[in-house]
């Protein structure tokens, strides 16, 4: 399969998905683990590609998305955007509301 038809089942298959330098228990980078706390904090499951783990990913996900650094945050298939906006929606409370509808949880 083609790198870029692997990302594309990715980001469909899964609701929340991190791409990141890392895993969520070892981020290797600072915005990767500032991420991965905020999706965290939002008690929602999340899948994550480590992309230091695959080469091909790491170099096509940028075209992918037009979206040149890590980690990208992806929902229901789209692009949310690196750790400041992933981080500037937690803070607003409306990364919660996304995850939550994304994965079909109903507001407490």
């Amino acid at each position: 399969m083609e790198v870029l038809e692997r990302i594309k089942k990715q980001v469909t298959e899964n609701p929340v998905v991190l791409y990141m330098k890392g895993t969520p228990d070892f981020p290797q980078c600072g915005f990767s683990s500032r991420a991965v706390q905020a999706l965290k904090s939002c008690d929602v499951p999340f899948a994550y590609v480590n992309i230091f783990e695959d080469e091909e990913v790491y170099r096509a996900l940028p075209k992918f998305a037009n979206w040149p650094t890590f980690p990208q945050l992806y929902v229901k298939g789209e692009l949310v955007g690196g750790c400041d906006i992933t981080l500037d929606l937690f803070q607003s409370g409306e990364l919660k509301k996304m995850l939550d509808e994304a994965i079909g949880k109903k507001a407490a």
